[in-house]
């Protein structure tokens, strides 16, 4: 079996608040990503998504546990030992907007990669290679020249890909890179990142809170709710039995997602991260919960092969998107 790309290990995130108060920001997030595979991260805001995607890539410092990659512990490296590791992980920002200098050309954008991690090239290589990985992602060559009002959001957020695909990292990290774009340009940039994966051979992984997309893209889905990974497994296997209820609640807030049943509506807000729930994270919203919920921290336990969910409940049937669609996940 091919060794892991990025291997992730009790990976915790605290804030201190004063003397005694804590934010857990993430408490002990492990999961491992193949090269070439697409891991899709989902959850409430407040889940922790983007605090994941910036500790993996060292944006942010962590408070216990392991980061690998390429089998290397990249945990405490300094800043200066990461910026060789940099170039082989980057991130594609949610906001076009707001990543984008407006007062550089797009050839000044891409170019700050090169000039950082590629010193070497001359002018005439770094042309090349930003006219290059512009066709890369559907966009002309002669967009170098241009400034970034000049495009539309979609075209904009292809330009934010070119940016950190410029270095041709392997591990793409993107932060929900379509919740800022209008809904009729989504499938194009998510049908980008699938045609990159395929030729590239590209690693991402891909932070969304809306699952019908994440469906779309992903080979395996991780669930998280309160700094916590709550279940994980591959896509084909979470969309025909989720087995957590928040999945569950998840898939019912979809629209068009096939499921003729119920919408189920969660009471309440994601618990404060400061002083989380007993037990259970999600007993407080769950309407399984039964009384050993409240008092002990369930496992992620193995329910079949690549499928893992922390519930007290593996008895429960949960309602799939798919028990009544014949399309499947599509």
């Amino acid at each position: 079996m091919t060794a892991p790309l990025l291997e992730v290990e009790a990976l915790s995130k605290h804030y201190a608040l004063g003397r005694r108060r804590v934010l857990r920001a993430l408490d002990g997030v492990s999961f491992t990503m193949q090269p070439g595979e697409v891991l899709g991260v989902v959850g409430e805001s407040g889940s922790g998504k983007t605090t994941l995607g910036r500790a993996v890539l060292r944006l942010t410092d962590t408070s216990a546990g392991e980061i690998r990659f390429r089998g290397a512990d990249i945990t405490h490296l300094s800043r200066r030992q990461m910026r060789s590791v940099r170039r082989h992980m980057q991130l594609v920002f949610q906001d076009p907007n707001a990543s984008l200098n407006p007062r550089m050309s797009v050839e000044q954008i891409l170019a700050v990669p090169l000039q950082v991690h590629e010193p070497a090239l001359d002018r005439a290589a770094r042309r090349a290679r930003i006219e290059e990985t512009l066709r890369t992602v559907g966009l002309f060559a002669e967009a170098a020249d241009r400034y970034p009002h000049e495009f539309s959001g979609g075209q904009r957020q292809r330009i934010g890909i070119a940016r950190a695909l410029i270095c041709r990292p392997e591990l793409l990290v993107a932060d929900e890179p379509v919740s800022a774009l209008d809904v009729s340009v989504q499938a194009q940039v998510v049908n980008l990142l699938l045609d990159l994966k395929t030729q590239l051979g590209l690693s991402i992984l891909f932070i969304a809170h809306d699952l019908a997309v994440v469906g779309l893209i992903s080979d395996r889905v991780a669930v998280m709710y309160l700094g916590r990974i709550v279940e994980i497994a591959d896509t084909a296997s979470l969309f025909a039995r989720p087995r957590h209820p928040y999945t569950e609640a998840l898939f019912s807030a979809v629209p068009d997602m096939g499921s003729r049943r119920p919408r189920i509506l969660l009471q309440g807000d994601v618990p404060s991260p400061v002083s989380p729930p007993s037990g259970c994270p999600f007993h407080t919203r769950c309407r399984y919960a039964e009384t050993a919920c409240r008092e002990a921290l369930p496992a992620l336990i193995r329910h079949m092969p690549g499928h893992w969910a922390a519930c007290r409940r593996p008895e429960l049937t949960l309602a799939s998107p798919l028990a009544e669609s014949p399309e499947g996940i599509a």
